[in-house]
């Protein structure tokens, strides 16, 4: 039997989101053998936004997370991880939702980004206000040019000005290359270090000024082993939990397993050589191309051509043997964005359906 196939299957509505926790448990376990330190692990949570992985990984030894909504980080202080990096710059309402948070999860500790003096003025009033302290790490653009100030003199002058800020304390430097994702290991490395070098010249003069040792967080799942053999530097893979096929056509050196899919049925055969499914643009990420969003373990051959909200339509040929009801096993593109489309996943251990996980951190908001 094929690990994926669920020999209860007819007890599962689709679409649904299935996740098998012993191939969860083997990607955090290699995700270990691939760095010299789990202290230097600090995994992004935004890939299964559930406390069920959070507390497998707290059990195998990784104490940082980091995350990008108040949803995700409360969700982590819920769980009592020791150390959170909200990884966004807290501004208007989400920075009092943030000051919220660190006063009703004193176990965890959290910090946030900041890229600009007006922000780091805000938070750091808002802080005084409250009677705290913050912990910021410095926003770095290394060429996402999404958020972040370049790693040069108005960086220096950004850290020194949060350290003078009554409510602020700068502890690091942050550095996200998510746009560096070559097929070619040797090219994608020489491209991230060429954009990693400023941020340690930045770390050296911070350091020269006096400053302690500004800690470094860098990169995603595409440059996590060129940064695993950096030394000190932590680290923030996110989507080795679950894995997608856009890593493993992506990033082919990593030998993480997928560990959810997508489940759903033949609803309709409109013709004679095409099939309609129930996994629309609200059950499977649709930001790619419509032949970059699913792909079918049992069902290799179909050809997407059209997709809607609640249907993919498939070329199966002529003289196929689908028939409604079928039940087809898919891999998402990306993972990540299709998580967040479903309320909960279903898990599966020795083929069959044994418990639930929710999203929780799916919604904008928690309690807080």
């Amino acid at each position: 039997m094929d690990w994926y196939t669920i020999k209860d299957v007819e007890k599962l509505d689709t679409p649904a989101l299935v996740v098998y926790p012993d191939r969860v448990k083997a990607n955090i376990d290699l995700l270990k053998t691939m760095i010299d330190d789990v202290k230097r692990l600090r995994p992004h949570i935004k890939t299964y936004k559930n406390k069920e992985i959070t507390l497998l990984m707290l059990g195998a030894g990784i104490s940082k997370f980091k995350c990008a909504t108040i949803a995700e980080a409360e969700l982590l202080g819920m769980c009592k991880a020791p150390d959170v990096l909200l990884a966004y710059q807290p501004v208007g309402p989400k920075l009092y939702r943030f000051i919220k948070l660190i006063h009703a999860y004193p176990a965890t500790k959290f910090s946030c980004l900041v890229d600009n003096s007006a922000a780091a003025k805000e938070m750091s009033d808002a802080a005084v206000q409250y009677k705290l302290k913050i912990d910021v790490y410095l926003d770095l653009n290394v060429g996402m040019n999404r958020t972040g100030i370049l790693a040069g003199f108005e960086a220096l002058q950004l850290y020194m000005d949060c350290a003078v800020l009554p409510g602020l304390t700068p502890v690091g430097l942050h550095a996200y290359d998510g746009h560096i994702h070559d097929v070619d290991l040797k090219t994608r490395t020489e491209r991230c270090n060429a954009g990693f070098a400023p941020v340690l010249k930045l770390q050296q003069d911070l350091k020269q000024k006096g400053y302690p040792e500004p800690i470094i967080i860098a990169g995603g799942s595409p440059t996590f082993p060129i940064h695993a053999k950096r030394k000190h530097i932590e680290c923030s893979p996110g989507t080795f939990v679950y894995w997608d096929k856009g890593y493993q056509l992506g990033i082919p050196e990593q030998a993480f397993l997928p560990a959810a899919l997508v489940i759903t049925r033949v609803i309709s055969l409109p013709d004679a050589t095409k099939v309609c499914l129930d996994v629309g643009h609200k059950s499977v990420s649709a930001e790619n191309e419509l032949s970059k969003r699913i792909y079918f373990l049992n069902a290799p051959e179909l050809v997407p051509t059209g997709q809607s909200e609640e249907h993919l339509v498939v070329e199966a040929g002529k003289g196929h043997g689908y028939h409604v009801g079928d039940v087809l096993y898919g891999i998402p593109h990306h993972v990540c964005p299709t998580v967040a489309l479903y309320e909960r996943a279903y898990t599966i251990e020795n083929n069959v359906l044994n418990g639930e996980w929710l999203n929780a951190a799916r919604d904008r908001k928690i309690t807080i």
